[in-house]
């Protein structure tokens, strides 16, 4: 008969291997490190690694995509300015030939 704990680490085990797998077939920025935090955590609080897991990866791929927004506002923004700037100067002065 197998113990509980051998069946925690054996579903921790299982678990983190689908992870991994998932991990090279979908695009999952921040999911991978959220759900090993969240595997922690949960597994902590009274051993709900699983769970802390999923929502782990879901928070983390939140905040990834957060962040993405975060710096593609911010890649405008420098755009707008440097056409702006642009705009500002004064054309070139003809030289004489």
């Amino acid at each position: 008969m197998i113990s509980i704990q051998s069946k925690q680490w054996l579903t921790a085990s299982v678990a983190t291997l689908l992870l991994l797998s998932a991990s090279q077939a979908v695009e999952a920025k921040g999911c991978l490190k959220g759900a090993a935090v969240g595997a922690v955590a949960g597994h902590v609080a009274r051993h709900h690694a699983i769970l802390g897991a999923a929502a782990g990866c879901l928070v983390g791929h939140h905040l990834a995509k957060k962040r993405e927004r975060e710096e593609k506002e911010r890649r405008r923004e420098e755009r707008r300015q440097e056409r702006r700037a642009q705009r500002r100067q004064p054309p070139p002065a003809a030289t004489a030939l």
